[in-house]
């Protein structure tokens, strides 16, 4: 062959393999391209349609991409596991967390790894009104399919103090400390125990501080268990203060609190307007029964909100010491038990008729 001929085949090649390189890269950019990109092209205005999926502990990530695949949220587990694996070589902090996740199939592949990298799982949302006592929090909890209401009612008798020392001691269960507020926790992980344990914490963070800062002669269980049957009494937000007033008038005179919701409290019962408390109900013995017993009952009844707790550490100054439910949520209020007695006859006489 002639020197020349050489010449010009490898220049051809010389020219070859770059353009050959090139067309390789190409190619593999638009497979990345093609792999990244979402599996729906759902239009913006359409609400997408996420698709639920558990990632246990100890997956690999090779296995999560696979997964991902199978459910239509990516295009490729392969290219999944090649970016997972550049990612753990860029030292990219944090690896994929365990987790129940709502994933949108109109989000990309690494859109998709960011959200589990982050460990942004599914929440389950929760709400737990003021004045409400753990029996009824049980209740809800069975009825909306968390777990059963026993199931419950035994983690609020078996809470360390180990993890909450600020808890009185002695305390059968932890009525009155279960903060009344809405919670989030993630949806694999919303057990008796978490939640009790989720409610215990807010306690401590949102309440325990209102009353470490305030001057009182009251302990905490005192406190906590005032607080509540105020929470209990008062229905109009403007009473909150006159009825916490009343009952610390009748404490320092060491007078029975005849509150009724002790009453119902310590039998399981609530009174309507149409069956009120009977005598022989406000007569039976009960450590709750604040018509039997001076002073307050042993535990707290209910959990009271924020505003009740405050109100109880600042009662307002009146001479009240008697008030009776008109039944529209608010009260009469009495310096006397003649007119109490009064006011109570005349709400019944309207009820009656």
């Amino acid at each position: 062959m002639a020197k020349g001929s050489r010449w010009v085949r490898w220049s051809f090649l010389g020219l070859l393999v770059p353009v050959a390189a090139g067309v390789a890269a190409w190619q593999g950019w638009a497979w990345w391209s093609w792999a990244n990109q979402p599996v729906s092209e759902t239009a913006a205005e359409t609400a997408p349609q996420t698709v639920q999926i558990q990632i246990p502990p100890g997956t690999p990530g090779q296995q999560i991409g696979q997964d991902l695949e199978a459910a239509g949220l990516i295009r490729s587990a392969l290219a999944w596991k090649l970016w997972s694996r550049w990612q753990t070589w860029q030292n990219a902090a944090g690896g994929f967390q365990a987790g129940t996740y709502a994933l949108n199939p109109t989000d990309s592949m690494t859109a998709i790894a960011e959200v589990i990298r982050n460990g942004q799982v599914v929440q389950t949302s929760f709400t737990v009104p003021e004045g409400w006592n753990r029996r009824q929090m049980a209740t809800y909890f069975q009825e909306e399919g968390f777990f059963s209401a026993d199931a419950f009612l035994a983690a609020t008798e078996q809470v360390s103090k180990d993890a909450y020392p600020w808890l009185p001691d002695g305390l059968p269960h932890v009525e009155g400390f279960l903060f009344p507020d809405t919670y989030q926790l993630p949806a694999e992980g919303v057990t008796p125990e978490a939640v009790v344990k989720a409610m215990l914490s807010r306690f401590e963070t949102a309440a325990l501080p209102v009353y470490q800062q305030a001057t009182t002669d009251l302990t905490l269980l005192e406190w906590a268990t005032l607080a509540s049957i105020v929470e209990k009494e008062a229905v109009i937000a403007d009473e909150r203060g006159t009825i916490a007033g009343v009952f610390t008038n009748r404490l320092k005179q060491n007078m029975p609190l005849g509150a009724d919701p002790t009453v119902e409290y310590g039998l399981g019962i609530v009174q309507t307007p149409e069956q009120p408390l009977t005598w022989t109900q406000v007569g039976t013995p009960s450590p709750y029964n604040t018509y039997i017993n001076p002073g307050l009952p042993p535990t707290p009844i209910a959990s009271a909100g924020k505003a009740s707790l405050e109100a109880t550490l600042a009662p307002e100054s009146t001479a009240y010491l008697f008030f009776v439910a008109r039944y529209d949520g608010t009260h009469v209020f009495s310096r006397t038990l003649a007119e109490h007695e009064a006011a109570r006859d005349a709400i019944r006489a309207t009820i009656d008729n």
